[in-house]
């Protein structure tokens, strides 16, 4: 089939698609195809095709999955594959175990089938079946099958649970940067047809797994992407035109706002930061209107610092060109976008972005500076390279005092300290609402996107009072990335808000699973949808 002969979601029912016996008799729904990947759900007719049917499923392997304990689910097949798929478990003692796994070649039109160990069912969750999506996958990848079948009942636990984890695990385990060079990843995607074999499952929760599953995976694509790209391409002009392009998707509307308008709209505090730079910065506000009109908004907010030199606070050499991911809050907030266009939640969402590089210009702004946010705020800048800050400070009053929103959540690689706390293994977390922070708490025990709550005692807000302005940009005393967030809480009024310090998780995350070998995570993306398809 070509390209794209069956792209976008579709039904596919063909009396013979690609001269395939064993399609003919089947209804396709085709839910993603690129050129380096396809992924559908094989919907068999009961009354013409019968289970038994699964020997002849033209695949260079069928994956069935295999709890601790378990004998592998071999109905269905025919009994020479039966045969050697017993006899290879005997022979290799394989009993289920997590991430074990038994190749069995057979003489069929499915080549191999796969055998592949979860684990005791007690203990399985939802990021132990998304790690083993990605696993899969990259197992399969490795042998350089070009199909592979999934026989997905074999997987799921009762209710469909784990489906969305176990494809968005393959769909996150295949991405590879494209980049615009030959040596950006030297693992080339072989493994490109995903089929999932479908037997006595709802079918409705079964599209509605799938659908998620390539929406999220499509969003964090799109973080990883953006935030990977170097900043000469990926500039805050690059940025909004791509917010224009994706707010084209039902229910959307973008608004554009040049730095010459900066100073109308009481961004000092913003300007301030987009001073020194030549590339023009832009504040970028999609508007999505999916639920009932009038119905209060959430606001995503994201830093958008498509490169940050510290600007006079100038940062030392080594490793400033990692400082092209200082935007990868504003990729997060792309990202969500992306699922939320493909899904189309009930819901009203401000997304905003804040974009400008942080450079020593001749008109650069200068440690001492005095400046005023939206809010009326003074702020003494004492380091030019706490600038996110003041950038957030503003877009996030922007939103506040515009659209009234009933809860705010900012994504920012704000601070160094965040690292030294946590490393690369959690974001931190800070809020003003409790019941905001624990509802992303859960999401983040049902995405795997870990978080940690820091404090934001009132004597962190001491910390940052000036003596020449209402507040300073840094505080004093240590416990950078918590005055950080104390600063931004100036600017929230009684709105619900939380921000989320990715400054050790937006990249140089160890590469595991679903987590890329190099570059950026696209993280949150994945922990935002949750809370909104679950918790609003």
């Amino acid at each position: 089939m070509t390209a794209q002969a069956y792209s976008g979601k579709m039904l596919v029912a063909s009396p013979s698609l690609d001269n395939d016996e064993i399609f003919s008799k089947a209804v396709v729904y085709i839910y993603q195809q690129k050129e380096d990947l396809v992924l559908g759900l094989v919907l068999n007719k009961p009354s013409k095709l019968k289970i038994s049917d699964y020997s002849n499923v033209d695949s260079d392997a069928i994956v069935i999955g295999v709890f601790l304990n378990d004998k592998p689910n071999l109905k269905g097949y025919n009994p020479e594959i039966i045969e050697n798929t017993n006899n290879a478990v005997n022979i290799e003692g394989f009993k289920g175990k997590l991430g074990d796994k038994v190749l069995v070649y057979t003489t069929g039109k499915s080549k191999r089938i796969l055998l592949w160990g979860l684990g005791d069912k007690e203990k399985m969750s939802y990021d132990k079946m998304r790690s083993t999506g990605a696993s899969i996958y990259n197992y399969a990848n490795s042998l350089g099958l070009p199909s592979i079948s999934l026989h997905l009942n074999t997987f799921i636990l009762e209710k469909n649970d784990h489906c969305q984890s176990l494809l968005e695990g393959i769909l996150l385990g295949s991405y590879r940067f494209e980049g615009h060079g030959s040596s950006h990843d030297d693992t080339v995607k072989k493994t490109k047809q995903i089929l999932l074999l479908n037997e006595n499952m709802d079918l409705e929760m079964t599209n509605t797994s799938i659908a998620n599953a390539v929406a999220i995976a499509e969003g964090v694509s799109v973080a990883r992407d953006l935030g990977n790209e170097p900043a000469n391409l990926c500039t805050p002009t690059y940025l909004s035109n791509f917010a224009v392009d994706l707010a084209k998707s039902e229910n959307m509307k973008a608004k554009i706002f040049d730095v010459k308008e900066f100073e109308k709209m009481k961004l000092g505090s913003f300007f301030g930061v987009a001073r020194g730079a030549k590339e023009p910065a832009k504040l970028i506000i999609v508007e999505y209107n999916g639920g009932d009109k009038g119905e209060k908004p959430i606001g995503l907010i994201g830093k958008g610092l498509t490169f940050d030199t510290g600007g006079i606070s100038l940062k030392p050499p080594a490793k400033m060109d990692e400082m092209k991911f200082d935007m990868c809050g504003s990729a997060t907030v792309l990202g969500i976008m992306k699922v939320v266009a493909m899904l189309q939640p009930k819901i009203n969402i401000i997304f905003a972005i804040g974009s400008t590089e942080n450079m020593p210009g001749s008109d650069a702004q200068r440690p001492g500076d005095i400046v005023t946010a939206h809010n009326g705020k003074t702020i003494e800048v004492l380091n030019t390279d706490a600038e996110g800050r003041l950038v957030l400070a503003d877009v996030l009053s922007y939103v506040n005092d515009n659209y009234n929103p009933k809860c705010m959540i900012d994504f920012a690689t704000l601070t160094g300290a965040v690292i030294v706390a946590l490393g690369h293994r959690a974001t931190g977390l800070m809020g003003n609402n409790n019941d905001l922070l624990s509802d992303i708490k859960q999401s983040s025990s049902i995405t795997g996107e870990k978080v940690w709550e820091l404090p934001l005692w009132d004597e962190y807000s001491d910390d940052i009072k000036s003596k020449y302005a209402d507040i300073k940009n840094i505080g004093s005393g240590g416990a950078g990335t918590i005055t950080a967030g104390a600063f931004l809480k100036e600017f929230v009024g009684d709105t619900p808000w939380c921000h989320l310090d990715i400054a050790g998780t937006a990249w140089g995350v160890k590469p595991t699973g679903y987590n890329p070998k190099f570059g950026a995570t696209g993280v949150a993306v994945r922990l935002i949808y949750d809370f909104i398809e679950n918790k609003i």
